[in-house]
């Protein structure tokens, strides 16, 4: 009851400060006008910046709460583990395969991943099909293949380079973590409730998938809004060429794609779109680490884990993540490809 009391109080004040800060964004060059106060151009690209992400990212946080929703609701325990073998490599193998064929975006994935773990799903599977679902899926192939001028060399390396970091990743995962590393113990307690045994009519669980769905949208969006507004920032107010401070060699351009990668926090099925303007500056290698690192960890997608999983969880992740792309990355750039 404590728990519910706390979450139902901790959801409230994040919706108000969501509200408020959407209000003050979007109303602000109306309201500067009425009193004839003037906007800084920088504050109103802050404007555009931060709602531009939220547009692009919550239709696919929408999906997500409800696949979600479904899953808590329609998928049992006994289901997954009759989909998810027991053997480590060939649950990494079989996630990362149905992340690449399951369309999705960095931030509709975490509710569906940790809706997943709550269901018994093991944690090296779940990250599989984490890092697989925003990154190789049939849509974001795609979207990369069109970008680049219909050629296909980047659109198959992100591809393949993207699926063999995913597979090295959550192998490293399975060694290092072995319990769901969900933040909330009471969270696992509440939701792991197998609701499908219980003989209930379909427009009741229905009416339970979407009550659920509904309290995984509170619970995630704030830490999107948040995540948008501090993306938005640092766009707005940190300059492009302070991040050459790195160098223009192989290992400087990768770094600096990679961070900005992380911080302009792009949907993966736009991001293509932006890495083909930097195509004139930046070699072939520090763009295809543009393409695989940004899907896979940024900076609103950080925020959305850190409210769902364990810290020392994501900073491990996020530390193996960076450390297996730069690997690929340079590898690639030896091999000439």
């Amino acid at each position: 009851m404590q728990y519910r009391l706390h979450s139902f109080l901790f959801d409230i004040t994040g919706m108000i400060v969501i509200l408020i800060i959407v209000f003050f964004v979007s109303t602000s060059q109306s309201i500067g006008q009425a009193l004839s106060i003037y906007i800084p151009n920088s504050f109103q690209q802050l404007n555009t910046i931060f709602l531009s992400i939220l547009i692009e990212a919550i239709p696919f946080v929408l999906i997500g709460v409800l696949i979600a929703g479904f899953i808590q609701i329609f998928v049992t325990e006994k289901m997954i583990r009759k989909w998810i073998p027991k053997n480590r490599y060939l649950a990494v193998f079989m996630s990362c395969v149905i992340g690449a064929l399951f369309p999705a975006c960095e931030c509709g994935i975490v509710p569906i991943v940790r809706r997943l773990v709550s269901k018994k799903v093991p944690i090296h599977a779940a990250v599989g099909f984490l890092l697989t679902g925003p990154l190789i899926n049939p849509i974001v192939i795609f979207s990369t293949f069109v970008a680049f001028g219909n050629d296909s060399r980047m659109a198959l390396l992100r591809m393949g380079v993207g699926f063999v970091a995913a597979l090295l990743i959550s192998l490293a995962i399975s060694y290092l973590f072995t319990a769901n590393q969900l933040k909330e113990p009471a969270f696992n307690q509440m939701h792991a409730i197998d609701t499908v045994t219980h003989k209930k009519p379909f427009s009741k669980k229905l009416g339970e998938m979407m009550n659920h769905s509904i309290d995984e949208f509170f619970d995630m969006g704030k830490y999107l809004f948040i995540g948008a507004f501090i993306a938005a920032f640092v766009q707005t107010n940190v300059a492009t060429s302070s991040l050459f401070l790195f160098g223009e060699g192989i290992i400087g351009s990768t770094v600096v794609m990679m961070g900005m990668a992380f911080i302009l926090s792009l949907c993966s099925e736009a991001d293509a779109f932006i890495a083909a303007s930097f195509s004139h500056v930046f070699p072939s290698a520090s763009i295809l680490a543009f393409l695989v690192y940004g899907p896979m960890i940024d900076l609103k997608n950080t925020l959305m884990l850190w409210g769902a999983f364990k810290a020392r969880f994501v900073l491990v992740l996020i530390g193996i993540i960076t450390l297996v792309v730069f690997l690929c990355i340079y590898i690639i750039n030896l091999l000439g490809w």
